[in-house]
């Protein structure tokens, strides 16, 4: 396969574009991923209202088939999106992105319950989860080539770990309003209407998301493969249809890759609150806390893990996070359990949270690199989805089933350690073009 790419040499970079530009799409990426993942926090209470079902456990595993089918709707949104992405240019992308988000997350917010027009209220919150996962599903393409491209070369993996570290930021905000939410109300109150405050605050995403990517530049990437090909006469392909005949390989390995990046954020982070609650017996407000301190450090450790691996490598880089959470995640569950404490909680979720980021923080830019920018969003959105779909999505309904029907200990560690041993795999693989 031979692809014309845009030499780096040939671009200009301005330094306060490509700040502009990492700032207002991290706060887009982070007010996307509050409104897609801040209804795991409330499964229980959306669970109440929405599922009749006299079983708790059952009412919570169909809260997350509910959120798991956001995750059926996001190779949907990641073939169209990331093709329109491709086409119309990155920022015509995440605005339309945006607007879908914003749509879905206020159908959940206003959903009447079961009560009051019975089977057509689980029916609102199904039809917001699918927009909100058609959404997410071109999100990261778009996202990251937004990113990558607007990087100076020896800053990508830099810049592309702030797509990670703004859904750290976005984990922070949703744990921190559940925490509030949590301390200020009443278990009554919480179940009976409260639980609607953290999607009616999501809905900012509209006006802060729409004026920030509005004021955004094209890339210098884009702008320069749209120039090229049409002085070289160049018609433009489908974006889909050429990733697909032209870069199975690349789809293969990016899918590997995607896998541990899926698995561990969302067993470990997302399901981490629920299970602490329901499996260990901490309550809300401590497994809330954890996870608010346990995404700072997030944050922190996903942009350093993207700047060494400017310096390192990739691969390297990749390498050092898939063994730290294939060899460090079952024993923190195993202390965790022996030592039942706050600080033990605390201690464990940023712990994860670290390990995680040393993976994901490098993850975006990795991508990127895989797929030439004629089909970089299409490619990075197919990948991604896919593993997100399968391995990512339904995490916390699977995880639901296996702990509380089959009583297998610690669950989420062995999910998080076979998706590390395929990503292993599939790292060694990948061009790592930081060093080329």
């Amino acid at each position: 396969m031979k692809h014309e790419e845009v030499r780096h040499d040939t671009i200009k970079h301005d330094a306060k574009a490509s700040r502009r530009a990492v700032i207002a799409a991290s706060t887009g990426n982070a007010l996307e991923w509050y409104d897609f993942t801040v209804y795991a926090l409330f499964a229980m209470y959306i669970g109440q209202n929405f599922f009749q079902n006299e079983n708790p456990t059952v009412q919570l595993m169909a809260s997350f088939m509910a959120f798991g089918l956001g995750y059926v709707a996001r190779p949907l949104g990641a073939l169209l999106l990331g093709s329109y992405g491709d086409r119309a240019g990155r920022k015509a992308a995440l605005t339309l992105t945006i607007m879908l988000m914003a749509l879905g997350t206020l159908l959940i917010a206003i959903a009447p319950p079961y009560a009051a027009i019975g089977v057509g209220a689980p029916l609102l919150i199904v039809c917001g989860r699918v927009l909100q996962g058609f959404s997410a599903g071109g999100e990261i393409g778009g996202a990251t080539a937004f990113l990558v491209e607007h990087a100076p070369p020896e800053k990508k993996g830099q810049y592309a770990s702030w797509l990670q570290a703004s859904m750290g930021i976005s984990n922070v905000a949703g744990a921190l309003v559940a925490t509030v939410v949590t301390a200020v109300f009443t278990v009554d109150e919480i179940s009976e209407w409260a639980w609607r405050i953290p999607f009616i605050i999501g809905l900012a995403i509209a006006p802060v998301g729409l004026w920030m990517r509005k004021a955004l530049d094209e890339t210098p990437h884009f702008k320069l493969e749209e120039q090229r090909m049409k002085a070289a006469g160049i018609v433009k392909k489908t974006p889909l249809l050429q990733v697909i005949r032209e870069c199975p390989k690349q789809l293969a390995a990016g899918f590997g890759l995607s896998v541990l990046w899926a698995a561990a954020p969302y067993s470990l982070i997302i399901f981490m609150p629920i299970y602490a609650q329901k499996t260990m017996g901490f309550t809300a407000s401590q497994a809330f806390t954890a996870s608010l301190i346990g995404n700072l450090f997030m944050i922190v450790c996903c942009v350093l893990a993207g700047t060494l691996s400017d310096r390192l490598g990739r691969r390297t880089m990749l390498r050092f996070g898939a063994v730290l959470l294939l060899v460090g995640v079952y024993p923190l569950m195993m202390w965790l359990q022996a030592s039942h404490t706050t600080a033990t909680l605390v201690i464990v979720q940023s712990l994860f949270c670290a390990m995680i980021a040393m993976f994901v923080g490098v993850a975006p830019a990795a991508l990127s690199e895989i797929f030439p920018t004629s089909v970089r969003s299409s490619g990075m959105s197919l990948s991604y989805n896919t593993a997100v779909t399968l391995l990512g999505g339904f995490a916390p309904a699977i995880l639901t089933w296996i702990t509380y029907t089959t009583g297998v200990a610690f669950a989420p560690a062995l999910y998080v350690m076979g998706a590390a041993a395929i990503a292993l795999v599939a790292i060694s693989t990948l061009p790592d073009a930081s060093k080329t």
